[in-house]
């Protein structure tokens, strides 16, 4: 399963000059790591967003998401951003923060 490159550049360079970043490889697809915790991946062309429990119905009631399901278990707390959603840099821009701002609320590993 191959990821689509130019959503993970557009996600690095919204990411850019932050400290704690590390992009990684994995599932067929690309994670962003935020001090060791995954904050925003993309899989096949779609934007995989770590928003936690308290935002994840919320999120799901916004346009183009659905649940984030490898497995056939969903994964609360992580949305699917669909592509329509992430033509605007300031769409992905929105969801990439939200990602940021559920995964500094964790603890460091």
């Amino acid at each position: 399963m191959a990821y689509d490159q130019a959503l993970a550049e557009r996600v690095q360079k919204t990411i850019a000059g932050q400290t704690g970043w590390v992009a990684k490889e994995m599932f067929g697809g690309i994670g962003f790591m935020l001090h060791g915790n995954m904050a925003c991946g993309v899989i096949n062309d779609n934007l995989i967003v770590h928003v936690g429990p308290d935002k994840h119905e919320s999120s799901l009631n916004e346009p183009n998401t659905r649940v984030f399901d490898m497995t056939g278990r969903p994964m609360r707390g992580w949305v699917v951003i669909d592509p329509p959603w992430l033509i605007l840099e300031s769409d992905l821009h929105t969801w990439v923060k939200r990602g940021i701002n559920f995964t500094n609320t964790l603890p460091l590993k």
